[in-house]
């Protein structure tokens, strides 16, 4: 399913879903946005550490269900998030916007509309 998305957003997935999100930080441009759970980071040092924030008290498991490209460039990939926080299931939007270097400039996670 995401064969079809941009490199950047395929490596972002596999190493976050694989475990090793530090190693993500390659994905993106060095002045990206990032929007997550409410809260804003902006500039490499922010995502690294974003990045490489504990999952803390909870484990999951993350499953992309679909992605699709919208007319505007962004790509959108929802996943299924399971695991032992309150609700234990939510699916998430993952909306990436890409720079010229076809970094991602912007990610925002959202619940799925």
């Amino acid at each position: 399913m995401l064969e079809d998305s941009p490199d950047a957003v395929r490596a972002y997935l596999a190493l976050t879903i694989g475990g090793d999100r530090t190693a993500a930080i390659v994905a993106f441009a060095d002045d990206a946005h990032i929007t997550d759970d409410g809260a804003s980071h902006d500039g490499a040092a922010a995502v690294r550490t974003w990045l490489d924030r504990p999952a803390g008290d909870y484990t999951f498991t993350t499953t992309p269900l679909s992605a699709q490209s919208t007319s505007d460039g962004t790509t959108v990939v929802t996943c299924r998030v399971e695991g032992n926080f309150p609700g234990g299931l939510v699916d998430l939007d993952h909306r990436f916007s890409l720079d010229e270097t076809r970094r991602i400039s912007r990610l925002v996670i959202e619940p799925h509309r």
